[in-house]
């Protein structure tokens, strides 16, 4: 061991000691939550978030609107090259502000803690809890072609409201199970939530590029499905058509939820969403490929499920075979979704509440396992309750624009958080080029749907809205200053290693 000159105690006998000073006078940390995520742990993250059985769904509908092949494609293209510019967007905001919450943290900081209740509020109510919900009953339904009484809507009781009913059935009942596995997992160990996030993650790449793969070189298509077709086009068919590519793209932003908990954030965070939209995209891309050269655009249009139809048309017979696989396949993406919405949703709920913004018991983490265990309790229960009264489908549906909305907003606080930068150094601008085209894509996105269902949009409005009386109740219950302070960064004060450990 070396030693400093003109002195026997040891270097690292002295940094100990002067930490350890540090530590007695600084005040104790609390509501704090532990760095243990990867870059590898953020690509799982989101590869689990955006990709879900809506892929086999999602291309019907595109089709409908966009019945040419080409364009088809070019719309997915274009969808995921606007994820890629949120991705960039994001991973500047991540580095700016390196702390839990995503979207919440990004409209706190740039517009003030309303704003930024208002998306968290969203996220609990509609955006994680009711996507979890949608996904639970999704896979409990799915596995009821196997096991239909577990499938069964056949209320066994009923508790009846004024405005709905309190209704359990074996189908609600097996998903609030598969929802209290996976927040009970995600609570009570990181490690092994952790491992079962990228094994998911991995499994589903897997599938997907074994389907491309065998689908290209072994399988009966045509490129000639390729070929262009006459038809109307309209410009609103392709604002239409880019609203369920981005809500299939929607989940890229994953990594920002657990930035807080990532090793070194400041120079993890962009490598995670970057990475991780990129594998998004390429799969997407190519996948939607391998459609076209199964079946023509126009039968992909009448398909409930293009990937049976595409594997049936590729394999003949053995697409009889290849169908238990994307059985598989569906059953690992829906509970992915789950797993990874169960992750990063409580991260939302916990800096909320940690920035006296919401209920301030939220903020507590699990002294044993660090986790924001209470969090991730309450989204459990309020999927469930959403799952037992049939609501997510309607909650989803006035609220779905909010999910653009808030992408687009954050992504225009990095030009209020900018702006005397901007005036000062106009060579920042370049960096500027990719979140300016994200918001105006999105500006353009929630726009047209508002326009064309302006009575769907003000229900989903008032139903955000009804979630302030909390905000300032929650205020009132410990007051804070005027504006939320910037995130504290454990690197910066030398309490956490700057480069992750072996």
């Amino acid at each position: 061991m070396s030693k400093t000159p003109g002195n026997s105690q040891p270097i690292l006998v002295k940094r100990a000691v002067s930490l350890a000073g540090h530590a007695a006078a600084a005040p104790a940390r609390v509501n704090q939550l532990r760095r243990s995520f990867r870059v590898r742990d953020g690509v799982a993250l989101i590869v689990s978030n955006v990709i879900g059985a809506g892929i086999f769904t999602t291309p019907a509908i595109i089709a409908r609107k966009v019945p040419e092949p080409g364009m088809m494609l070019a719309l997915w293209l274009v969808g995921g090259c606007l994820a890629l510019a949120g991705a960039m967007s994001y991973a500047q905001l991540g580095r700016r502000w390196p702390a839990a919450g995503g979207e919440y943290i990004y409209l706190a900081r740039a517009y003030g803690p309303t704003a930024g209740f208002l998306s968290g509020w969203t996220s609990l109510i509609a955006g994680f809890s009711g996507a979890v919900a949608a996904n639970a009953v999704g896979l409990v339904a799915y596995l009821g072609r196997y096991f239909p009484r577990l499938a069964s809507e056949h209320g066994l009781f009923a508790i009846n409201f004024y405005v709905g009913s309190f209704t359990v059935s074996p189908r609600a009942l097996g998903a609030a199970f598969v929802i209290l596995v996976f927040a009970l997992l995600h609570a009570r160990n990181i490690g092994a939530g952790k491992l079962t996030q990228n094994m998911l993650a991995l499994f589903i790449v897997l599938i997907i590029g074994a389907f491309c793969i065998f689908g290209f070189t072994l399988g009966t298509g045509s490129w000639s499905h390729f070929h262009a077709v006459p038809f109307a086009w309209k410009p609103s068919n392709w604002l239409l058509a880019f609203l369920p590519i981005m809500f299939s793209y929607s989940g890229w932003n994953a990594a920002c939820y657990i930035s807080e908990e990532m090793y070194d954030t400041r120079r993890t965070i962009g490598p995670a969403l970057l990475v991780g939209t990129c594998v998004v995209v390429a799969l997407y891309v190519v996948l939607n490929a391998l459609y076209l050269y199964a079946v023509p655009a126009a039968e992909i249009k009448n398909s409930l499920n293009v990937g049976d139809v595409a594997a049936r048309a590729l394999f003949g017979v053995g697409g009889n075979v290849i169908a238990p696989v994307m059985s598989a396949f569906t059953i690992i993406a829906l509970l992915g979704c789950i797993s990874a919405m169960t992750i990063a949703g409580p991260r939302v709920y916990f800096a909320m509440a940690r920035d006296s913004a919401f209920i301030p018991s939220f903020a507590h983490t699990s002294a044993r396992f660090g986790t924001p265990a209470l969090a991730i309790a309450l989204q459990a229960c309020w999927s469930i309750v959403l799952v037992m009264t049939g609501s997510f489908e309607q909650i989803l549906n006035y609220t779905g624009f909010t999910i653009l909305l808030s992408s687009g907003a954050a992504a225009a606080g990095l030009f209020v958080a900018r702006r005397r930068e901007l005036r000062s150094q106009p060579k920042l601008w370049l960096g500027m080029i990719a979140p300016a085209i994200f918001v105006v894509a999105c500006a353009a996105i929630v726009g047209n749907t508002v326009w064309g269902a302006p009575k769907t949009a003000l229900l989903g409005c008032l139903l955000i809205a009804a979630g302030l009386p909390v905000f300032y109740w929650s205020r009132l219950r410990r007051p804070v200053p005027g504006h939320i302070a910037p995130a504290v960064d454990d690197e910066d004060q030398g309490l956490l290693p700057r480069s992750m450990p072996e």
